[in-house]
């Protein structure tokens, strides 16, 4: 087997850094207890001013100072990590987080999906630069390997075990994963990298060392094989992303909207499902949460069409209070079936399709004042139709052409004031209800090059009734 080692040596900045607009800005993330705060991670922009983890706090502000401080939220860290392990779930059905700030993938019965290594690393590259994460990528022949290769390399590709073995040799004994106490006892011995250790006696090392150390070392090299725990999705999704400030527009929130919503979208690819609605609760300093439920007709994933929907919603709400912190959660997660399509469109790509649409109208103008329209059994046009309940598909009338605009009530013309083009189509009806009606109707043409639907009534001519309009 092949096993890829995604390494996020940044995960808890990232985990902070890609819910923020001003990620460009000096930020440090602190941790220890209130009489020593310590700097945890920096980035870039607070590094060029001289900082760098493991600082004292004090040491850092006499340095330099303008930075922004946020508290390092190891429950945050982990839960993003997770999102990490449902999103690889999309590529390979072993994925494990047994190391911390890694995800492990058990790749090589994914080539003939994904295609060869190098095309299937860039796109794990490309995905993960699109969601926030910096990352090193190694391949080895066994998962501890390819943990500890991503240590010193990045876009290592070892593809078997003797290439493996070789890259392994030439590892510093202190990047290796041992024992604290064993690497400080080889570094004393002046063994610098792990071909020096391989070359003593097996049965040297073991009198030596505690069986600990043996175990590792046969696990590096993959002659003895470690039992992981492999990654599940779960049943529901949950996110929460803390704005560094309270917000007080909705424009405000779209960022950070869009930021959940791709975290959304990427665990639904993982667990090739979808999402018929869903709930993003904003948090106030005060007060109750406000709730905002997002709800479709259809399963999605999409991320731009769930963030487009979720946007909708937003914009019409008036911020009762500043928002400190944005939840979305999602309960129901049905299958995804993506909408069949023909091989060769003759849709423009710039076009909606009618899913589409429907959606963003309802977004826009709320649930209700969207419908469908239902057919009647009834020849009158005026009675042959009814408001069918929330528009699930466009309505299908009957083979004879029928206006697309019918008017709230018939507008008598005159009849030199048209052109008729095709009829009589004669329809009588309505005897049952007293509504009864005979009528000769035609299609006509105005002056102006509009085409309508004009009856007269049975026996008469004086008077053409207009009821409706073709597109």
């Amino acid at each position: 087997m092949l096993w890829a080692c995604i390494l996020l040596p940044q995960l808890a900045l990232d985990c902070v850094l890609r819910g923020r607009d001003d990620a460009e800005q000096p930020l440090v993330l602190l941790s220890g207890p209130a009489t020593r705060r310590v700097l945890q991670a920096v980035n870039p922009a607070a590094r060029a001013l001289g900082l760098r983890a493991g600082q004292s706090l004090t040491a850092a502000q006499a340095l330099a100072q303008g930075f922004n401080m946020v508290e390092h939220d190891a429950a945050a860290t982990e839960q993003q990590q997770q999102l990490l392990a449902a999103w690889a779930y999309r590529f390979s059905s072993q994925v494990s987080l047994h190391y911390p700030r890694a995800v492990l993938l058990e790749v090589e019965s994914s080539l003939g999906l994904f295609g060869p290594w190098p095309q299937f690393e860039a796109r794990l590259r490309a995905e993960l630069t699109a969601l926030g994460f910096r990352h090193r990528i190694v391949l080895a022949s066994n998962p501890v390997a390819a943990r500890m290769l991503a240590n010193a390399y990045d876009g290592l590709a070892a593809t078997d075990a003797e290439t493996t073995r070789a890259a392994l040799a030439a590892m510093p004994i202190d990047r290796l994963g041992l024992p604290a106490e064993a690497a400080t006892a080889f570094g004393r011995m002046g063994l610098r990298q792990l071909d020096q250790v391989l070359a003593l006696p097996r049965e040297t090392l073991a009198r030596r060392f505690a069986a600990a150390v043996q175990l590792h070392l046969d696990r590096l090299l993959g002659q003895r094989a470690m039992a992981l725990d492999c990654y599940l999705p779960p049943d529901r999704f949950e996110a929460r992303l803390e704005l560094n400030f309270d917000v007080e527009s909705s424009q405000a929130l779209l960022f950070p909207l869009r930021r959940l919503v791709g975290d959304l979208a990427a665990f639904l690819a993982g667990r090739d499902a979808g999402v018929q609605r869903f709930n993003l609760f904003l948090q106030h300093a005060e007060g109750p949460d406000t709730l905002l439920q997002v709800g479709l007709l259809a399963a999605e994933r999409d991320a731009g069409r769930l963030l487009e929907l979720a946007r909708g919603r937003l914009e019409q709400l008036t911020l009762r209070a500043p928002v400190r912190t944005l939840r979305l959660t999602a309960e129901e997660l049905p299958a995804f079936v993506p909408q069949a399509s023909e091989l060769f469109s003759a849709r423009p790509q710039q076009q909606h399709s009618w899913e589409q649409l429907r959606e963003r109208l309802r977004a826009r103008l709320g649930d209700e004042a969207v419908r469908g329209v239902g057919l009647v059994a009834d020849h009158r046009p005026e009675c042959a139709w009814r408001s069918d309940g929330p528009a699930l598909s466009p309505a299908s009338g009957n083979q004879a052409p029928r206006p697309g605009w019918l008017l709230a009530e018939p507008r008598a013309v005159a009849p030199a004031s048209v052109r008729l083009l095709a009829g009589p189509e004669r329809i009588e009806s309505g005897w049952w209800d007293g509504g009864d009606v005979r009528r000769d109707y035609y299609r006509v043409e105005t002056d102006s090059g509009l085409r309508g639907w004009a009856y007269f009534h049975s026996g008469e001519r004086d008077v053409l009734w207009l009821q409706g309009w073709f597109a």
